[in-house]
């Protein structure tokens, strides 16, 4: 397990002249940097991006973490950065991001505007128009006669493309982007700490909020002020409590009133610093947790640290996710399912970055099959669970790959379930 250096750790999100923090400059620079290095690696002389990690990985703007198309990136071989956006986003940027020096407003040929429009030629016009901003700004740059590649491939806008001459690849932009992102910088793993911390700050809002008496929803609120204090981005996590544990309650947090007893846990997945995602699980207990809910806790727990010992640079996504509990220890019997890849979502890692669901993989439902090597500077959440009198546990832990093995960015006591007394 990887011994965090000194140097390494949470300061505050304020910028000062005093100490080094996060880097935003030299992070916008060093992921335009990958990206534009495999670009001119493969077969394409420029890329259309869209998905909006993408853009927001290769421009720095601020995106909602979607695919609205509302805006879209154009990236040469040559580095040039061409981005279109709406009316009011593009006028701001131009004032507010001087390392751009090319925005356009944008037609949106998919997402909200066609779908909202109603009107079947309204959808054909708008990617047409789209595709022949993009088309204009390739023969400004010297890219139209070259391949191009597109990470959201709608078929009727490629066409609008190829229309135009244009030799589109519907995969190859995807991969580049995919091989840029699976490997972070140090600012990239630095924003990853900080919206651990931040997570952090919303688990002791939770220990003071839950009781008897409290609804769920109330101490999701509570913890939804503190992420925001801190200057998160909240789009997603919840709150569940009592027989929501097990299963996972499909709403997630609900109005049901927590009772003594109870087992609470939270996921804060999707809260945002910088745009990078968290996913972070930890149980809590009002009152003295059950012999029965300690015994699946230290289950789940030991679970998790099995899977993180197997991690290191060169381990491959077939041998790691043996770690993982197998059938019985799934409970397959108890969801009435046959296979591992019915059981989504349930006992695996996944990547972290830009976006909660990013290289790599590490599932008994997909691994095995299809396995990946494991590089250093990847991150990840490694989550797992158990069943504990008709409720459950969850636990999850947000690491990055080092030399030797794993660095854990959460710092949330795992040993054993927090007690909330009342």
């Amino acid at each position: 397990m990887y011994e965090r250096d000194f140097m390494e750790g949470t300061r505050g999100t304020m910028a000062v002249d005093w100490e080094e923090r996060i880097d935003v400059q030299r992070m916008r620079r060093e992921r335009k940097e990958r990206a534009l290095e495999r670009l001119r690696d493969s077969d394409l002389g420029s890329m259309v991006l869209i998905d909006d990690p993408n853009v927001r990985y290769v421009t720095g703007l601020a995106m909602t973490g979607g695919s609205g198309a509302d805006h879209y990136t154009l990236l040469t071989e040559d580095g040039d950065v061409v981005h279109w956006d709406t009316a009011d986003h593009a006028s701001n940027q131009r004032f507010n991001c001087p390392w751009l020096d090319d925005i356009r407003y944008a037609c949106p040929g998919l997402g909200n505007v066609p779908r909202a429009s109603g009107s079947a030629s309204a959808r054909r016009w708008l990617k047409d128009k789209m595709a022949e901003t993009i088309y204009e700004a390739m023969e400004e740059y010297g890219v139209a006669n070259e391949p191009m590649g597109i990470d959201v491939a709608n078929g009727a806008l490629v066409e609008r493309f190829e229309d135009r001459g244009v030799d589109v690849n519907t995969d190859a932009a995807t991969d580049i982007m995919l091989d840029a992102r699976k490997v972070k910088t140090r600012d990239e793993i630095e924003c990853l700490r900080q919206v651990a911390a931040i997570c952090e700050a919303g688990f002791q809002a939770i220990t003071e909020s839950a009781k008897p008496g409290k609804l769920e929803s109330e101490v999701w609120g509570d913890a939804v002020g503190e992420l925001w204090r801190h200057g998160a981005m909240a789009q997603g996590g919840y709150v569940t409590s009592g027989p929501n544990t097990w299963p996972k309650h499909q709403a997630n947090t609900t109005d049901r009133l927590i009772r003594p007893g109870d087992l609470v846990y939270a996921d804060f997945y999707n809260i945002g610093y910088l745009g990078y995602r968290s996913c972070y699980y930890r149980t809590f207990s009002v009152g003295e947790p059950t012999q029965a809910q300690q015994d699946a806790y230290e289950k789940a727990r030991a679970d998790l640290y099995d899977v993180l010992e197997r991690i290191e640079p060169g381990a491959t996504t077939d041998e790691i996710c043996n770690g993982f509990p197998d059938e019985e220890g799934e409970h397959m019997d108890w969801y009435d399912v046959d296979d591992f890849w019915q059981m989504t979502t349930n006992h695996w890692a996944h990547g972290l970055g830009l976006q909660l669901y990013e290289v790599p993989l590490i599932w008994r439902g997909l691994s095995p099959d299809h396995p990946i090597e494991i590089e250093e500077g990847m991150t990840m959440a490694v989550e797992t669970m158990q069943p504990a009198d008709r409720q459950g546990v969850r636990v999850e832990e947000m690491v990055v790959v080092r030399e030797n093995g794993v660095e854990i960015l959460s710092q949330w006591p795992v040993e054993e379930i927090t007690r909330i007394d009342y």
